[in-house]
């Protein structure tokens, strides 16, 4: 067999624990299990990530027509207008751009930032030599940007592996009181709607279970008007054992999944959402507002809310946990639909779109 073309992976930023990162990480550890010249470049590069895997874009060496660039599309930045000056074939991995209309009311920022990638992805559409997107929604998002090269769908890497390690202890030791535990997980940003989530809990605690508790975990780095928003909205509804975790490490999140009764999703906005996969993971029984990607992540499982009503939530949450039957139903189901997101299938998957380009 010929020597395999070098792939080189890049991306403007490169975080241990965000989806996109974890996305990254996984595809590297594919391709040198299978053989590939790769390494990971990026803009920026979070501490805790093996520097002997990913360096500085500055530090990148020189390309030719034969290497492969798979690069990772998510926000505005720099790579976006530059790609095309590479040589090599390029395939966009596509994880979407937030609209800017979220952040507009709160991180001028942040919607500046999402009005560039959305324009990056224009520019994109031109230098794309092939796109691998990993939802239906994002795949249909590029087609309704005008893109015309072949577009696969594929979904986020997750190594399932991981997930089998020890929870931190005293987090679940702190969550193991004989409240119920209502969770959800992602960073604190407006297109996630923890505001609607809190809503919902606080009609549930209200009017159905008084012993209950809200458990956002995330961050809220990038976004302090908006946490600060959602904190006076607590206080604002008098709301109880409503719980910001904050950035937590990787055993504390393990801890959140092992010890949540129901995991409750009310995003606008997502490319993919690993979350959903991580509480099918769990066992966690979830209801979700179906919108973008959570649709295509949810594939038919889970239970389905289809409007922003914050007392039918609370019902919805009510039925869920009051209806055994109900509960084992949508476990199995999420059981069946985890099988789709096998990250040994998906890395095969890959290789294989990547191998055509050999």
């Amino acid at each position: 067999m010929d020597k395999k073309k070098r792939v080189v992976q890049l991306l403007p930023n490169l975080s241990y624990g965000d989806g996109v990162g974890n996305d990254v990480l996984a595809i590297d550890q594919i391709l040198k299990k299978n053989g590939y010249d790769t390494h990971i470049y990026a803009d920026y590069i979070g501490d805790r990530i093996d520097k002997t895997i990913a360096s500085p874009v500055r530090k990148m060496r020189e390309l030719t027509e034969d290497d492969i660039i798979l690069y990772h599309l998510s926000t505005g930045c720099r790579l976006n207008y530059q790609l095309a000056d590479y040589p090599g074939k390029k395939i966009i991995r596509y994880h979407n751009v937030t609209p800017p209309k979220f952040f507009s009311l709160y991180d001028s920022r942040n919607a500046v930032g999402c009005r560039e990638g959305l324009r990056g992805m224009q520019v994109l559409r031109e230098t794309a030599d092939y796109c691998l997107a990993d939802s239906e929604f994002n795949k249909q998002d590029l087609i309704r940007a005008g893109y015309q090269c072949e577009i696969d769908v594929i979904p986020v890497l997750i190594p399932f592996g991981d997930y089998r390690k020890e929870p931190d202890p005293e987090t679940v030791a702190r969550y193991s009181d004989g409240m119920t535990n209502i969770l959800f997980t992602g960073r604190i940003v407006p297109n996630k709607k923890q505001e609607d989530i809190i809503e919902a809990f606080t009609c549930y605690q209200k009017y159905y279970n008084k012993n209950s508790r809200l458990i956002l975990a995330g961050s809220p780095a990038g976004a302090v008007t908006y946490y600060d928003s959602l904190q006076e909205y607590v206080r604002r509804l008098g709301v109880q054992n409503v719980v910001f975790t904050g950035h937590i490490s990787f055993a504390e999140i393990l801890a959140c999944y092992s010890t949540a009764d129901l995991f409750l999703c009310m995003s606008e906005h997502e490319g993919f959402c690993i979350p959903l996969v991580e509480a099918m993971l769990f066992e966690v029984p979830i209801a979700a507002y179906l919108s973008t990607g959570v649709t295509d992540t949810l594939g038919g499982s889970g239970f389905p809310i289809g409007r922003k009503d914050p007392l039918e939530t609370a019902g919805i949450l009510h039925y869920v946990m009051t209806h055994e039957e109900v509960r084992k139903r949508l476990i199995s189901e999420q059981n069946t639909r985890l099988q789709d997101f096998d990250g040994e299938i998906a890395g095969s998957r890959l290789l294989d779109d990547i191998e055509r380009w050999q």
